[in-house]
């Protein structure tokens, strides 16, 4: 499985990442049989936003390293390198561009989107 993350560089330009996730092994609902489990990572609180159709976000930094979770809708981000991706339901994405130019967020669509947003430690 892989994720996307947004990074900002040294120069504070973003970009893109594919992070792939590794799983293992473990018995861990016994004794529900064993299945694959990713490392378990901090987190700090979540929320869901819910963002109407039509919304555009100029540039701007994570507010917060973030994991963001797109439940429904569509949305397209830009980083300041100029690549743009299309995020769809089940998409993950890091946000880990809290300083710099950071990116641009645009809702796509007529029915706005719903995401699961999870900030994690610095």
């Amino acid at each position: 499985m892989k994720y996307i993350r947004t990074y900002s560089d040294s120069h504070g330009e973003s970009h893109f990442d594919e992070v792939e996730v590794e799983f293992t092994q473990k018995d861990f609902a016994p004794p529900a049989p064993p299945f694959l489990v990713s490392p378990f990572n901090p987190a700090l609180q979540y929320a869901y936003v819910s963002i109407p159709d039509g919304w555009y976000g100029e540039w701007h930094p994570a507010p917060h390293r973030q994991l963001s979770i797109l439940l429904s809708g569509q949305l397209d981000i830009e980083t300041s390198d100029g690549e743009i991706r299309r995020f769809m339901p089940g998409d993950i994405h890091f946000m880990d561009d809290i300083n710099g130019k950071g990116h641009r967020t645009r809702v796509i669509g007529s029915s706005g989107i719903v995401a699961a947003m999870i900030q994690v430690p610095d």
